[in-house]
């Protein structure tokens, strides 16, 4: 059964569209910010669902151990990497470092750190 998540779910939607370019975002904390907290596996849900017009950017969505969630080696896992290094998120084996790519992990490192 396809829903259509942009109606029923903007609120995910608009986080994932949100996350801004070379930071990532777990599956949770997406959804504890569209107020759907301990609902990750929705999140999953809707972006596997989502109609592709919403052009959500997928590839900044990993789990809440910085890990990519597609099978090492797999199609999508290659183009999640490639995604990621474009905009110059670093992949680690599977693994993003949270502390460095991670979406406002730490506020005050956000707003006072030198920019590059």
């Amino acid at each position: 059964m396809k829903i259509l998540f942009d109606a029923t779910h903007p609120g995910i939607c608009r986080v994932i569209q949100s996350i801004p370019r070379g930071r990532v975002a777990s599956y949770g904390e997406i959804a504890a910010r569209a107020g759907l907290p301990r609902r990750a596996r929705l999140v999953g849900r809707v972006l596997r669902e989502a109609d592709a017009s919403l052009a959500l950017p997928w590839h900044r969505v990993v789990r809440a151990d910085g890990c990519l969630a597609f099978a090492p080696g797999s199609v999508e896992f290659i183009e999640q990497r490639r995604r990621l290094s474009n905009e110059g998120v670093q992949v680690a084996g599977r693994r993003v470092d949270l502390g460095r790519f991670g979406w406002q992990r730490d506020l005050d490192a956000e707003l006072w750190a030198p920019r590059a």
